[in-house]
């Protein structure tokens, strides 16, 4: 299997480009509206074309026929708790997406976004978006795939969106869970023993469960905690004081029987992300890149699974998907 290219927008700290990397996409634009991110990216990866633009201002013919476009747009809009969307949604990048993937006329199309966006009251717009990518001639598949499920220690839920032409879409299969969940404990024990703490071995002990899910903060508020109330109780089930981010890991003098703090280094463990990835600014800029991330294993998985629709491997005889998209036909063929 060949290496291809991809032009990612909404990079953020890099989780999903990394992760498509690894499954053999190389980088030729990364454009991130924030500063930090930026500056974590060339800092990582300073062979890459990496842009500090607004994608509502960028055109996507500059990269014209490039293998792969990838985007996790801002979740906000489709969050549970968002309300309905309106035609003045500027936090909506989705047609953005959209114009950018007609003038760049990709061979795939990647599209990442919260959980939320799969409920009920978004299947319109669902609608609408694959029925936009199909007239620009792809065909789409889309699935929450749980980040617990490919070696990621964390109950992370996304949902992932993959379009190609009509005859490589039946080629796509969407990957297959790892069947090797990893904890929290395991995860993060040489991290959380690095500064001698003598209680180690019972934290480790504890922790032998996933995690809930990292959110990454609003700039709106103060400094980093791993989230609201329910999960901090969470988190103390596995040992952890969500209240806060550690500069540290504990020290030789911290209580046995303690409850540490993560740092952003172990917060990055949990998303996926590997030791060398390092992030920018100060702590609470660099956790909520580490928060906000896509994680790259899951990124890498689902990178692969387009690939080897590239190479024409794992044809596919999906009745349900020949239905969905009949229907999809005859609603443009209306419009």
């Amino acid at each position: 299997m060949g290496r291809f290219t991809v032009a990612e927008f909404c990079v953020g700290g890099g989780g999903q480009a990394l992760g498509l990397e690894a499954a053999g996409f190389d980088c030729v634009a990364a454009v991130e509206i924030d500063a930090n991110c930026c500056t974590t990216l060339r800092l990582n990866r300073p062979q890459w074309n990496i842009l500090h633009e607004d994608m509502r201002l960028v055109d996507g013919s500059r990269w014209r026929n490039v293998d792969l476009f990838a985007a996790g747009v801002p979740c906000p809009p489709f969050s549970i708790a968002g309300k309905q969307l309106g035609t003045d949604d500027d936090r909506d990048l989705f047609p953005e997406a959209v114009r950018i993937i007609g003038e760049m006329k990709p061979k795939a199309v990647m599209l990442e976004n919260v959980q939320g966006f799969a409920s009920a009251k978004f299947s319109d717009y669902r609608d609408k978006l694959r029925i936009q990518l199909l007239e620009l001639g792809y065909e789409s598949d889309w699935r929450v795939l749980q980040a617990a499920d490919y070696g990621v220690p964390q109950l992370r839920p996304r949902f992932i969106l993959v379009a190609l032409p009509k005859k490589k879409m039946s080629f796509f299969e969407w990957p297959q869970p790892t069947n090797k969940q990893r904890t929290v404990g395991d995860t993060l024990q040489d991290l959380m023993a690095a500064g001698g703490w003598k209680g180690i071995d019972r934290w480790v002990e504890n922790a032998q469960k996933i995690a809930p899910t990292v959110v990454g903060g609003s700039k709106k508020h103060g400094g980093p905690d791993l989230g609201p109330t329910r999960a901090r109780k969470q988190w103390r089930e596995l040992g952890v004081d969500g209240l806060g981010i550690a500069n540290e890991p504990p020290a030789s003098d911290f209580p046995l029987e303690g409850f540490p703090r993560l740092t952003v280094r172990m917060v990055a463990r949990i998303q996926g992300f590997p030791d060398f990835w390092k992030f920018s600014g100060k702590k609470t800029a660099a956790y909520r890149q580490v928060g906000n991330a896509f994680p790259p294993p899951v990124a890498s998985s689902v990178g692969l699974a387009i690939a080897k629709a590239f190479d024409g491997k794992y044809p596919t005889q999906n009745l349900r998907r020949a239905i969905q998209w009949k229907l999809l036909e005859q609603r443009v063929s209306y419009c």
